[in-house]
């Protein structure tokens, strides 16, 4: 899978989220502080990340910052895009389920190594949930998403 990732600090827990996607055999996309003369950021970077996705280049993305709040603000106001801030891998599996989340934010401070790789492992072994009322929920966020474009 192609997967686009962001940082605005070149910190432990964002290097380790790279080398944890590659070692799960992705291929990755670094924005931010983890590219070598990357804008840092969090707006830029994450905004950069999550187009990546919404234009097809990747298939998800992993944006992250101090908090992650910025990060998925930003990510979000691409169309198209729908980040979760997943603090937990019950939050990151509901995401995926029930939000057909394609945009992971992470909180650089207190994502650790161990709940970097439960959180990991619970976002890639969800599925988009097939219930009707679910689906339509995504629907509705894809509608907000073209209302949003034809005012702009």
């Amino acid at each position: 899978m192609r997967i686009s990732v962001s940082s605005d600090l070149d910190a432990p827990v964002a290097r380790a989220l790279v080398a944890a996607l590659a070692e799960r055999g992705h291929d990755v996309t670094a924005h931010g502080a983890l590219r070598p003369g990357g804008d840092p950021r969090w707006a830029v970077c994450s905004q950069a990340a999550a187009r990546d996705v919404a234009e097809g280049r990747c298939d998800q993305a992993v944006v992250c910052c101090w908090t992650g709040t910025g990060a998925s603000i930003a990510a979000n106001k691409v169309p198209g895009v729908r980040a979760a801030l997943c603090t937990d891998a019950a939050t990151a599996d509901g995401a995926r389920r029930w939000n057909d989340a394609n945009v992971l934010a992470l909180g650089l401070r207190l994502t650790s190594q161990p709940l970097l790789d439960e959180i990991l492992d619970a976002w890639f072994a969800a599925a988009p949930s097939e219930d009707a009322e679910d689906r339509e929920n995504i629907a509705v966020v894809g509608r907000l998403d073209e209302a949003r474009a034809q005012e702009a």
